[in-house]
């Protein structure tokens, strides 16, 4: 195809080199995916960086604080809480905290299922759309080095909360000032608002260029699905935020 994005060519890099790469020269590391789609560095990071993370939070801002936070987005389930006898209401804020904090500290295996399925809509996408022939290795390799912007909302998030910044009224889902949605206060506004973040625009545009590159094809034609699929996720995401508001 004579508009598809071309293939640098280069030495093999090494998983550290990869890592490096997706934030400094994106196209060898997507390139290098074609060769092989080892991808445990970013797994591995992963891991450590959503457990710092989530014990962070547990010891500046405690998930009882994190659950009741939570609770209070939900205006119709906090007036049944409300309404109950004091006793039967510390119970309800104990269980939500221990859930919050299991489901917070285990955050990483969440965040390889979601992966995982979003590689299955990309990798079906594009090999039935496109007529493509990625691998879901391949996709799944690209989704990981693409995301890894990201992480740096859990890092500025952990200095923060450190330097004792942003602890009351601290968000979980959205710990750091990074998108439009963190200074609304409409949930439903703050939802979709929590898409326009600097770090996961710059994951979103990582994405594109990984799949174009994997699968052979234009940007334009990577970006039609990328972004498609992005904007089906806001529309999901706004809905149930505006369905539990």
């Amino acid at each position: 195809m004579p508009d598809a994005v071309a293939v640098p060519e280069g030495q093999p890099l090494t998983q550290v080199e990869r890592f490096v790469d997706a934030f400094v020269a994106p196209s060898k590391t997507f390139s290098d995916i074609l060769r092989s789609a080892s991808c445990w560095v970013p797994i591995l990071v992963l891991v450590i960086l959503s457990t710092a993370f989530a014990y962070t939070v547990d010891k500046k801002v405690g998930f009882e604080a994190v659950a009741q936070q939570q609770l209070e987005k939900m205006p119709s389930m906090q007036e049944r809480i409300d309404a109950m006898a004091p006793a039967d209401r510390a119970k309800v804020y104990q269980q939500r905290a221990v859930g919050t904090r299991i489901s917070t500290y285990g955050f990483s295996v969440l965040a390889l299922i979601i992966i995982a399925i979003e590689t299955l809509l990309l990798w079906a996408s594009f090999n039935f759309g496109l007529g493509a022939k990625t691998t879901f290795g391949q996709v799944f390799a690209v989704v990981l080095y693409a995301g890894l912007p990201k992480i740096l909302i859990w890092i500025l998030a952990i200095v923060l909360l450190f330097a004792g910044v942003g602890i009351d009224g601290f968000d979980l889902q959205n710990p750091a000032g990074t998108n439009i949605g963190y200074f609304l206060s409409n949930n439903t506004l703050r939802a979709a608002g929590g898409f326009f973040d600097i770090f996961g625009l710059w994951a979103l545009a990582l994405l594109v260029l990984g799949m174009a590159i994997i699968s052979r094809k234009s940007k334009g034609a990577a970006a039609a699905i990328v972004v498609g699929w992005w904007v089906i996720g806001l529309l999901i995401s706004t809905g149930i935020a505006a369905a539990f508001s």
